[in-house]
């Protein structure tokens, strides 16, 4: 399982974040793709001011601004592989 944060490199709570994931990463085994929101004029348009935006494998947003545990952990739970 892939989970993707939007981030920038300045941005005290993009690395806020994700060192907060690495806890549940060791817990639930996914990995994380770091996506420079600013390199994707798509992206921008969507989520400039939601910035950081922790993504699904299939680009649905889990949580924005601060990891919401309880979102995570209901997603991770619902989508462990079998």
């Amino acid at each position: 399982m892939k989970l993707t944060i939007l981030t920038r490199e300045y941005c005290s709570l993009c690395h806020a974040m994700f060192d907060a994931l690495q806890i549940w990463q060791q817990r639930y085994d996914f990995t994380i793709e770091k996506k420079e929101v600013d390199d994707f004029p798509q992206l921008v348009e969507k989520y400039d001011e939601l910035v950081p935006v922790l993504l699904d494998e299939n680009g649905v947003e889990i949580c924005h601004w601060h990891l919401d545990e309880n979102a995570l952990v209901q997603y991770l739970d619902k989508n462990k592989p079998n």
